[in-house]
């Protein structure tokens, strides 16, 4: 079993808080694993079962050169013992950057595509070749998000407390949002706040993992410029929100998200007495 380290849950107060009467609690899953921080420890627990069971005992899947699934990925495998091999979107480079070294150091296998080659990744010809040259492996998707990784994450919200009238959680590839709705209380509502400019298609996906379900919504305000993409203003952001609540924040995902937040509070975008729990999906190798 990976390990896991129990989180604790913060409130962050502001002056416009106040002032809407909303409170904002997070969630610091950011803390439950040194390096399968976040989402990823939940997105990545049942796959790993799948990899426990299967006779090859790897791991193969996808990620860009910083990817923070691949860097997880590489560190889960390597506690566990396992074989990992990840698949990286673009040229092989002399010099590694720090996610990909992590990676290597940690046992994985890189194999570089090319950016063309890697828009195939989910077609059947694609995965035989890949077959063909690693022969057998447990295939996990860019991200992590497959049905095992949405009951991973539906796990996790059902451990949370249910009396808040909001969740909230960054947005990649739709699993960890998908997870949440389904393990939530469906009294209540979840909000996605997307990383990716236009998010197209992924609110039909999340809906097929979840088709009996309407309480929740997806943010698409808050990508600022796209995924990878951030602004002068985000980063400032990031910046006074340690200074002010002590907490770390990446420009990727939840730095997007808690911005989000604070700007829709403003807004009045919750009624006055409201209660949300944010979730700090970790992922901090870039944070400011």
């Amino acid at each position: 079993m990976l390990a896991y380290q129990s989180t604790p849950l913060v409130e962050i107060h502001d002056p416009a808080f106040a002032e809407a009467g909303i409170r904002v609690m997070l969630k610091r899953e950011d803390l439950n694993h040194p390096y399968v921080s976040g989402n990823k420890w939940w997105k990545l627990k049942y796959n790993l079962e799948k990899v426990f069971q299967h006779p090859s005992k790897t791991l193969l899947t996808f990620g860009g050169a910083y990817s923070n699934h691949l860097y997880a990925a590489a560190a889960a495998c390597h506690e566990l013992g396992f074989r990992s091999i990840g698949v990286v979107r673009g040229e092989e480079h002399p010099l590694l950057n720090d996610t990909l070294q992590f990676a290597k150091d940690r046992g994985m296998q890189l194999h570089y595509v090319s950016r063309e080659s890697y828009r195939h990744k989910t077609e059947a010809d694609f995965i035989e070749t890949l077959e063909k040259e690693f022969s057998s492996f447990v295939l996990v998707p860019e991200g992590g998000s497959n049905e095992e990784a949405v009951q991973g994450a539906s796990e996790f919200a059902a451990s949370l407390d249910p009396s808040f009238d909001y969740l909230c959680c960054p947005v990649g590839t739709g699993g960890t949002l998908a997870g949440l709705i389904r393990g939530y209380p469906p009294t209540k509502t979840v909000l996605g706040f997307s990383a990716l400019k236009g998010a197209y298609g992924m609110a039909e996906e999340i809906q097929r993992w979840c088709p009996s379900k309407t309480n929740w919504q997806l943010i698409t305000d808050y990508h600022f410029g796209g995924y990878a993409k951030f602004t002068p203003d985000l980063l400032q952001f990031i910046v006074q929100f340690k200074e002010d609540h002590g907490v770390p924040l990446e420009p990727i995902y939840t730095g997007k998200m808690m911005s989000g937040i604070f700007d829709l509070i403003k807004q009045g975008f919750f009624k006055r007495g409201s209660t949300l729990l944010a979730i700090h999906t970790g992922g901090l190798q870039g944070k400011y």
